[in-house]
């Protein structure tokens, strides 16, 4: 498994420890990733995905996964979140049918 976010793309980094003596080594920046359980109330269950916490904020600052990922463009998303946005809007009622309040 990739160290990449599901949602945002962010992924590994790379770079140079730098010491007191200006002596370089190279070293890796890792992303914090979590592998979280996102509800999707469209979908009525949780996906799981391995997102940074980074894209964890933006999905709640948007208002959940449904709405992030609707409000998203597709170019921007990677495959796992594009394929969750695919079932999304699937499942979606369309904009024509009358939904019932029962």
């Amino acid at each position: 498994m990739s160290r990449r976010c599901e949602i945002t793309g962010k992924g590994v980094m790379t770079g140079n420890n730098v010491s007191h003596a200006n002596n370089h080594t190279r070293c890796r920046f890792l992303p914090n990733l979590q592998e979280v359980s996102l509800l999707s109330e469209i979908l009525g269950e949780s996906v799981k995905m391995r997102v940074s916490v980074r894209g964890l904020r933006t999905i709640e600052h948007n208002g959940g996964l449904d709405a992030f990922l609707l409000s998203t463009s597709n170019s921007k998303l990677t495959a796992e979140a594009l394929a969750v946005k695919k079932r999304i809007e699937r499942k979606m009622p369309k904009s024509g049918e009358a939904v019932s309040a029962n």
